[in-house]
């Protein structure tokens, strides 16, 4: 008998709370029926009733329109009203999670995009890197020679010997370049740099330059044992109206980092 009462009780609790509406006509009816909902739940439902309603009510309210005086604030206080008058516990809680369902739906849609976007990139850079291989640098050294005459300085070479091999006339070039020794495991420098060629560089013609870089930069500053060899990689070149031919600066590491970690959310998309 005793539990048949605790049951009969519980229900009654239970359909009570549930019965409980908010009353938006006035701020102080909302706050106070609120209250009373509040009052009437067990602390579990209590707590994700009070998440469910912060979670209904900012999704109806844009800050940044707010902040930027693109929404008037009574108005999107009223509607947030609106959405909310008549609801009872159940009903906050239901929207919360069909809020929280659609905003699931939209990141998966936005990260199926972004993944199918970055293999693209992905594809694209295999591809011009194949296609880089035709620019190719035949020779690569680093040195320092001194320069002037009353203030004797020792200025940072990048002696570069390179063939365009491709089918384009090639306006500027852009490398990365790494100098290590052999006995090492960590690089003395691994840097990028890029050449604007004068007149350009036609289709079968090879070149060797003597570029310089700045002084006071990290070339300048590198003090690499004699048995340093450099390594030169052409990462992207440009056409003669300075369009791009060919590049794999587009899916870097950045790029590689982050579709690891998409893939690794929705691996579906792979």
């Amino acid at each position: 008998m005793r539990k048949l009462i605790l049951c009969l009780t519980f229900i009654a609790l239970t359909l009570t709370a549930c019965s409980k509406k908010i009353d938006a006509s006035t701020d102080e009816a909302m706050k106070s029926s609120v209250e009373e909902i509040e009052n009437s739940l067990s602390e579990e439902k209590k707590e994700e009733f009070t998440s469910a309603l912060q979670l209904v009510m900012m999704s109806n309210l844009n800050l940044g329109d707010v902040l930027s005086g693109d929404t008037d604030v009574d108005k999107s206080l009223s509607n947030i009203k609106d959405k909310l008058d008549g609801k009872s516990a159940d009903d906050i809680i239901q929207l919360a999670e069909d809020i929280r369902a659609e905003n699931e739906r939209k990141k998966k849609e936005q990260a199926k995009i972004e993944i199918q976007e970055l293999l693209q990139k992905k594809e694209k850079a295999k591809k011009d890197r194949i296609a880089l291989q035709k620019f190719e640098v035949k020779r690569s050294r680093f040195y320092k020679r001194k320069s002037g005459i009353y203030y004797v300085t020792e200025e940072p070479i990048i002696e570069l010997t390179v063939l365009n091999g491709t089918n384009h006339p090639v306006s500027r070039a852009y490398f990365t370049g790494t100098l290590t020794s052999p006995d090492r495991s960590i690089p003395w420098i691994k840097d990028d740099f890029n050449y604007t060629i004068s007149g350009g560089l036609e289709p079968g013609e090879e070149v060797t330059w003597y570029l310089a870089p700045n002084t006071f930069s990290d070339w300048g500053d590198v003090d690499a044992s004699k048995d340093a060899i450099l390594t030169v990689e052409t990462n992207q070149i440009d056409g003669p109206n300075e369009e791009t031919l060919y590049s794999v600066n587009s899916f870097g590491e950045r790029e590689q980092e982050r579709l690891k970690e998409l893939l690794k959310s929705y691996p579906e998309f792979k």
